[in-house]
């Protein structure tokens, strides 16, 4: 059982790791942090900034609650419910992440 739970941990540590350094890139490329937009002028912008958000959305998250937090003085119970909805978000991605890892280490 405690096997497990260190699993889902690492997975979803995995998860928010990735959200994070795909939202970092974003960053450091656009000069401006990201955030829920599907604006495009093309198919192909709507989809990249419609995968952005899917893979780097607990980084959006958590970075809009930890500000909404200190900036709005947001409840407490704010910052927990984003939290869980990150975390389960982070470990949903982390499945994709750690597959996505085991399919390239067995290619290779």
């Amino acid at each position: 059982m405690f096997f497990d739970v260190l699993i889902v941990g690492y997975i979803a540590c995995a998860g928010f790791v990735a959200a994070g350094v795909l939202g970092s890139l974003y960053q450091l490329i656009t000069k401006q942090p990201p955030r829920f937009n599907f604006g495009g002028e093309s198919l192909m912008e709507f989809l990249a900034g419609l995968l952005l958000c899917v893979f780097a959305g607990p980084f959006i998250i958590m970075r809009n609650a930890i500000r909404g937090r200190r900036i709005e003085n947001r409840p407490l119970g704010w910052l927990v419910a984003s939290s869980t909805i990150a975390g389960m978000w982070s470990m949903c991605s982390g499945i994709m992440v750690i597959n996505v890892a085991l399919l390239v280490v067995k290619i290779s």
